[in-house]
């Protein structure tokens, strides 16, 4: 006999799913007795923790293109997930959450675990959160759950109770009255404007004299036209956070991220441009884009409530990123004059001079952008990176240079500690053949990312390249919250909140079986990039930095210098020491 849970693995099958991220409990027992019996292509990986299996499912969809599925018992496995899933809702990317339930014969009466599910979820899968109680419901709700989380790049979740996942399966509903008729087939998307949106649009584009494009994740697909629409416009190219792999940071006219950690060309450029270009971009500081009424703009977006969301707007095109640039292509006029993007290439040559100068000034022990500088140009082709939340994000955004064919991310609008190193493991589930490098902070691994180490050193030797490398960068401070006290609220370092414990990390990973590098002198840093990338296993790297060498944003207001004197001139010798490295940092810019 079939039963329901049996017709969920079969059905997430047919739709092309192959893997599952979660961690087992009684409110699901029987979608994991079903795990052990399918003959599906479909595989059960368990994360040490449900946010774990979150982030994973996350990570497969940014990594992969396909829908990320987790799954969690009731109760708390269930609330675990959130976070996670709360990373996938806010950077847009497609994610299916299948939770347990205590039996419909319990709900209502203050069960063990149980908790109203529906409400739990209903904002962080707000598109689609139902909970199963038939049988005869399941086809359906498993297929809306995954073409709804396709179409709308949202979060959905199917709720199902421990009793109905037993039941016999019904593959095909009756045909009668009440019931519903759901399928699999592939669905064509038209994906580009009307031609007079385009010509308006590029009407434009071609008025413009010094024309600035931004492009975000949503350009991931496109980065070969976002160059031809560049070349042409004679544009120049920054990127938001999450559109850092969009196009190559080799390219003479792309100026890099954009906003608090972002680089000075970006910050010049968009002060400077006539007209403005945003493409699958929802990047939300407006302060770091045109003066309002200065740049005549035009958006490009899948979603079209995310037009003028974040500047005013003349023409909004709503479609595919790649085939919306195509089709603007043969409208726009080559630019003649050379001065705007001349000048855009100069800034950008001497910004790359201002980075490494930065990252050679001597720190204690080590400055933390070296690391960052140094494994730019070790990274093999077709790297994966990752990255955690905190300062190790700055020094991703400003200081790591992606060549043509690598893939990055990190969490973007929910800006999560922890998540690095499972977007990293879940990168190399999916692509066991690729190296793959996670960035992270001594916090976001102190937080979570050592239990998912575990989960590392168990399944390495099924890859068939072994090169995954997790770089901590160990400063006992949890660094970014520290600068944002000094630099937002004017206040010192409260060592309470701030300092971690001392850990060893990289005996922690020779523990586990890793290898473990732990580098305290500047001249080994590249030294150690180059043994971890050739060690044949997966390897931690424990960089000893300097948590008093600042994050420096492209702009920096009045009022944020005199808040940071005066939270360093009430600090010990920390203080000091911040002062110095930062008067360091400026000099070398």
């Amino acid at each position: 006999m079939q039963t329901v849970s049996d017709f969920v693995l079969s059905r997430l099958a047919q739709w092309g799913i192959q893997r599952v991220y979660g961690y087992p409990g009684d409110g699901i027992n029987g979608l994991i007795g079903a795990f052990g019996r399918t003959r599906e292509p479909l595989e059960f990986v368990q994360a040490r923790h449900e946010e774990m299996a979150a982030f994973m499912a996350c990570a497969h969809a940014k990594f992969t293109g396909q829908v990320g599925v987790c799954m969690a018992t009731s109760g708390p496995g269930a609330i675990h997930l959130l976070n996670g899933l709360y990373d996938a809702k806010l950077d847009h990317q497609p994610v299916v959450a299948i939770v347990g339930q205590q039996a419909r014969s319990a709900l209502g009466g203050d069960y063990q675990q149980e908790v109203d599910l529906v409400s739990l979820f209903k904002d962080v899968a707000h598109d689609f959160v139902h909970s199963a109680v038939s049988p005869v419901q399941v086809r359906h709700l498993v297929d809306r759950a995954i073409r709804i989380a396709m179409e709308r790049r949202a979060v959905t979740c199917l709720i199902l109770p421990n009793d109905v996942q037993d039941l016999p399966a019904v593959p095909a509903p009756p045909r009668e009255h009440g019931t519903v008729h759901t399928g699999i087939g592939v669905t064509s998307h038209a994906g580009v404007p009307a031609p007079t949106a385009l010509q308006n649009a590029a009407d434009i584009l071609n008025k413009g004299e010094r024309v600035a494009i931004l492009a975000g994740a949503g350009a991931r697909d496109a980065g070969e036209e976002l160059l031809q629409v560049a070349e042409l416009l004679g544009a120049g190219v920054a990127k938001a956070l999450l559109g850092k792999c969009v196009v190559p940071d080799d390219v003479p006219y792309v100026t890099g991220s954009i906003g608090l950690l972002g680089t000075q060309p970006s910050w010049r450029m968009m002060n400077d441009c006539d007209t403005l270009l945003m493409v699958g971009t929802a990047f939300p500081y407006g302060e770091f884009l045109p003066p309002e009424g200065q740049a005549r703009a035009v958006q490009i977006d899948r979603d079209g409530r995310m037009i003028s969301l974040r500047y005013p707007v003349e023409q909004g095109l709503v479609g595919d990123s790649k085939a919306t640039l195509r089709a603007l292509a043969p409208l726009l006029q080559p630019k003649q004059s050379r001065r705007w993007r001349d000048k855009i290439e100069k800034d950008v040559a001497q910004w790359w001079q201002t980075v490494e100068a930065r990252a050679m000034v001597a720190a204690r022990p080590l400055n933390p952008q070296r690391p960052f500088w140094e494994l730019s140009p070790r990274l093999p082709d077709r790297s994966i990176i990752t990255c955690d939340s905190g300062s190790a994000a700055s020094w991703y955004a400003q200081q790591l240079r992606l060549r043509k064919g690598m893939t990055a991310s990190l969490s973007g609008g929910l800006a999560s500690m922890g998540s690095g190193v499972p977007y990293a493991l879940a990168a190399k589930l999916a692509h066991p053949d690729r190296p793959v490098f996670a960035l992270v902070g001594d916090g976001a691994l102190q937080m979570n990312g050592m239990n998912e180490l575990i989960t590392v050193a168990h399944r390495w030797r099924d890859w068939a390249d072994p090169t995954l490398v997790v770089m901590v960068l160990n400063n006992g401070d949890l660094n970014m919250v520290t600068w944002e006290q000094r630099v937002m609220g004017g206040d010192p370092r409260f060592k309470d909140s701030q300092l971690l414990p001392p850990f060893p990390y990289a005996e922690y990973a020779e523990l586990l079986g890793l290898e473990g590098i732990r580098v305290d002198d500047p001249d080994q840093v590249g030294p150690a990039w180059d043994r971890a990338i050739a060690a044949g296993r997966p390897v931690l790297i424990e960089m000893v930095t300097d948590p008093e060498v600042p994050p420096i944003p492209p702009h920096v207001p009045l009022k944020q210098v005199q808040n940071y004197v005066k939270a360093l001139r009430q600090e010990d010798a920390s203080g000091g020491a911040a002062l110095r490295a930062t008067i360091k940092q400026w000099w070398a810019g």
